[in-house]
């Protein structure tokens, strides 16, 4: 199944994140197949940027958010605020 979720950048005790689009059987930094954009939870407020565009082709063709990915798309607006995950 391919996911949409966060992975890792940044230095240590640092984290910054990217949303990625991969399959749900590689690593969390393992291979990606698409970039939608990143998060830095560090600063005050939490600094989102998403490509709205791709990341709603990449939900229409299947791609299932995860949790964490679902909260900070329903609060970009991308998903309705009544959406599950799957």
């Amino acid at each position: 199944m391919v996911r949409i979720r966060l992975t890792r950048t940044g230095a240590k005790k640092q984290p910054s994140y990217r949303f990625v689009v991969s399959d749900s059987r590689n690593a969390r930094d393992g291979r990606a197949l698409d970039t939608l954009g990143h998060y830095d939870p560090r600063k005050d407020p939490a600094e989102v940027h998403i490509d709205a565009e791709k990341a709603a082709r990449w939900l229409s063709q299947g791609a299932q958010p995860s949790d964490t990915v679902a909260r900070l798309f329903r609060g970009a607006g991308i998903l309705p605020a009544s959406q599950k995950p799957a």
